[in-house]
């Protein structure tokens, strides 16, 4: 073999070298002990927007605005070489050139030249910015939906302490139970569903739902979404579910005839949801003789907020107000 023939199996070599290299989608480089930049991939000059110029024959922590500057990532790359160990998925977040902030992994791992005593260090880098977002956002729902079951419990097992059983027969007491239960599960369903913003009228119906006789029992008046807590959801959920089950039992809803009418509006002054519950064409209404739980929990459930009753000659009327606060704001 002549010397023009192993120049060109030579080339030939380097150019599929290159070539294997070049179709990795992660940026690479190829650093000498010095740490400076011996050869970097396509993949990594289009990632972070530099040409070869700006990149070969630079030290590492010199490239672009000196992002990978960090004296713990230089002297831990210092000691790949010479201990033949790696160094795997050192986390840098920087906020790089025509990039913005990223999140970067890097791995460097020793190459050995049998016919030298050199060494030199391949270098790989894996934007992980996307992933560490949705991560913090799984995070967060995990969170957020551990915060809500610890509640729904907690509330759950209160309703249960609380549901009389006095004068009683133990399927009065299921059937008031898993109500106000439903009630729960109703009022959670919705918040997630509605992600940023609470849909109330689809929370009104899905509470009354089953204590309707014919559609037009119930008018909603609605009036936008609001953002509503995840406690406040489940306190009002609990609240309708109860408005709902003494007026089919005494009131409007009791009735072929009888209607409510269930409407809100924000107050931007007073920073309140105000909400109303008013029935009609039914039965005359009393005050009751005895408070029981049921009632108790309508005036109390919703921390920080008011409800007022009115046993008027045409049905009962309710009004509700809720604070609204940073979980809880109009949209």
């Amino acid at each position: 073999m002549n010397t023009e023939d192993l120049y060109r199996l030579l080339r030939t070599g380097h150019i599929q070298a290159q070539g294997i290299v070049d179709t990795i989608a992660d940026p690479l480089l190829l650093l000498d002990e010095n740490l400076c930049v011996l050869n970097a991939s396509r993949a990594f000059f289009r990632v972070f927007q530099v040409d070869r110029y700006e990149t070969i024959g630079k030290p590492l922590y010199e490239l672009g605005n000196g992002q990978w500057d960090i004296a713990e990532l230089r002297h831990l790359l210092l000691k790949v070489i010479p201990r033949s160990t790696a160094l795997i998925d050192y986390k840098v977040e920087h906020e790089f050139p025509d990039l913005g902030r990223k999140t970067m992994l890097l791995t460097a791992r020793t190459l050995h030249h049998p016919d030298n005593g050199s060494h030199s260090m391949l270098v790989s880098l894996v934007d992980i910015t996307e992933r560490d977002q949705r991560d913090a956002i799984q995070d967060m729902l995990f969170g957020e939906l551990k915060h809500r079951m610890s509640n729904l419990l907690s509330v759950s097992l209160a309703i249960a302490r609380k549901t009389t059983t006095k004068d009683r027969t133990a399927e009065q007491y299921r059937d008031d139970f898993l109500g106000r239960f439903s009630a729960l599960v109703e009022a959670q369903e919705v918040g997630f569903a509605g992600n940023d913003t609470t849909d109330l009228k689809v929370l009104i119906e899905r509470i009354v739902a089953p204590y309707l006789g014919t559609p037009e029992a119930v008018v909603v008046e609605a009036a936008g979404a609001v953002i509503l807590g995840a406690s406040t959801l489940m306190a009002l959920g609990l609240v309708l579910h109860e408005l709902a089950t003494n007026a089919a039992r005494y009131g409007a809803l009791s009735v072929p005839d009888g209607k409510v009418s269930i409407g809100w509006l924000l107050d931007d002054e007073s920073k309140h949801l105000r909400l109303w519950w008013v029935e009609s064409h039914g039965p005359p209404v009393t005050p009751p003789a005895v408070t029981g739980y049921g009632c108790k929990l309508i005036h109390t459930a919703i921390a920080l907020g008011e409800v007022k009753q009115h046993y008027a000659p045409t049905g009962l009327e309710t009004k509700i107000a809720i604070p609204l606060g940073p979980a809880s704001a109009p949209v």
